[in-house]
């Protein structure tokens, strides 16, 4: 697989042979899929919490005579029928909304998404990407000399200065190759990745 090697004005200066493992897989759109919402779902933390009939502070003295009254039959105030009752099927702090993905099946989508990336020109390669010091204003400037609006840029390694000047930035990410997610690389709509990224991901992925 040929990716595309970019300077740093964004212009393509030559191609990066690329192991056909890892970026030149099938689309499978089912299998991306799932990777995506396991990991969106294994990143969801439960913080609700809500009572049921047993917890909610209410007498549990019946409120009227059972006949008589022309009202429905009613044994205590904290039923779910009533306002201020317990709810029929309380969210928790406990609940578990993690979703089990094989390794496999985790590796075959990362190499489903970068393989589709790379064949609608939304996956460029460049030789490094540095700046000189940690300055936001440096970044932008790079991003945009080299041609991107967005972009999610794959790095062998973020030094202090790539941390620093890109976190303010909600159209920039820059990560690990080790850290990249296939959430981001389907929401970014380019991905730039550093040779050694490549490298990286051929290792991993291969």
């Amino acid at each position: 697989m040929e990716l595309k090697l970019i300077n740093n004005e964004g212009q393509a200066t030559a191609s990066v042979s690329a192991s056909d493992v890892a970026f030149g897989r099938e689309f499978n759109e089912d299998l991306v899929h799932q990777v995506v919402i396991a990991y969106m779902a294994n990143a969801r933390m439960a913080t609700r919490a809500q009572k049921g009939r047993s917890e909610v502070a209410k007498s549990t003295r019946k409120p009227f005579r059972q006949k008589g009254t022309g009202n429905a039959r009613a044994g205590m105030a904290s039923s779910p029928l009533w306002r201020g009752g317990g709810k029929t099927f309380p969210n928790s702090p406990d609940e578990n909304f993690s979703h089990k993905v094989n390794k496999k099946m985790h590796r075959a989508g990362m190499q489903a998404i970068l393989s589709e990336l790379a064949r609608l020109g939304r996956l460029q390669v460049v030789e490094e990407f540095k700046i000189d010091s940690p300055k936001t204003k440096q970044m932008v400037q790079k991003v945009k000399a080299l041609g991107f609006d967005s972009v999610m840029v794959v790095t062998d390694d973020v030094d202090e200065n790539l941390y620093l000047s890109s976190r303010n930035l909600p159209h920039v990410l820059i990560v690990e190759a080790q850290h990249a997610d296939p959430v981001n690389l389907v929401r970014f709509p380019n991905v730039l990745m550093t040779r050694a990224a490549v490298k990286k991901f051929e290792e991993m992925l291969g």
